[in-house]
C-alpha cells in the first residue's frame, strides 16, 4: 500500500470549507483548560462538519498560538462563539430549537453505544472541565446526558479523545 500525498487528499481550502452544508450540531466547551485540547476538538471539528463550536467560561478563544498547535488552522475553518455563561449557551441553543446533551456520568444516562438520533433534528452537545465534568448547573439545563461506556480501571476519558468519540458518532449518525 502507498501512502496519499497531501495533494492526493483533495482537501477544501478554508473558502470551500465554509461555503459547505454543515452538520445541524453544535459542541459546547464548558470551561476547559487545555488550550491543546480546545485546538483537538477544532481540528475534529473541522473533519466532521459540525456547525459551530461555542466556547464557555474559562475556555480560551482564538487567536492563540497554543490553540493553533493542535488545530492546526481549524480555528479559522470552524465558525466558533463566546459565552462567559454555559447555562446562557444552552438556553441560547435551546431558543434555537436544539436538543442539548452533557457528556457526563449520571444516574439514567443514554450510553453512546445506543443513542438514536434523528436527521431531522438539530443537536448540541457539552463537554466538561479536564477535573470536574461539565457544571451540574450546565447538566440540570440539558435535555439528556450521554455517558461513553468503559470497561478499563479509569472511570473518564480525556476531554479531547471524548470529543472525537462523540463527535464521530454523530457524524455516522447524521451525516453517513
Amino acid at each position: 500500500m502507498e501512502k496519499k500525498s497531501i495533494l492526493d487528499l483533495d482537501r477544501l481550502s478554508t473558502e470551500q470549507y465554509q461555503q459547505v452544508d454543515k452538520l445541524p450540531f453544535v459542541v459546547v466547551l464548558d470551561n476547559i483548560r487545555s488550550l491543546n485540547n480546545i485546538g483537538s476538538v477544532f481540528r475534529t471539528s473541522d473533519a466532521f462538519l459540525v456547525e459551530e463550536i461555542y466556547l464557555c467560561g474559562i475556555t480560551a478563544t482564538p487567536p492563540h498560538p497554543d490553540i493553533h498547535k493542535t488545530a492546526l488552522g481549524a480555528e479559522d475553518s470552524v465558525k466558533w462563539s463566546y459565552y462567559a455563561d454555559t447555562v446562557e449557551a444552552v438556553d441560547n441553543l435551546h431558543a434555537l430549537g436544539y436538543t442539548v446533551f452533557s457528556i457526563e456520568q449520571v444516574k439514567d444516562s443514554v450510553s453512546l453505544d445506543t443513542l438514536q438520533l434523528d436527521r431531522t433534528q438539530k443537536y448540541a452537545v457539552v463537554l466538561g472541565n479536564e477535573v470536574k465534568g461539565v457544571q451540574q448547573e450546565v447538566v440540570d439545563k440539558c435535555d439528556k446526558c450521554i455517558e461513553i461506556p468503559q470497561f478499563g480501571t479509569k472511570h473518564s476519558l480525556n476531554v479531547s479523545v471524548t470529543a472525537g468519540l462523540v463527535i464521530w458518532d454523530f457524524f455516522k449518525q447524521l451525516y453517513l
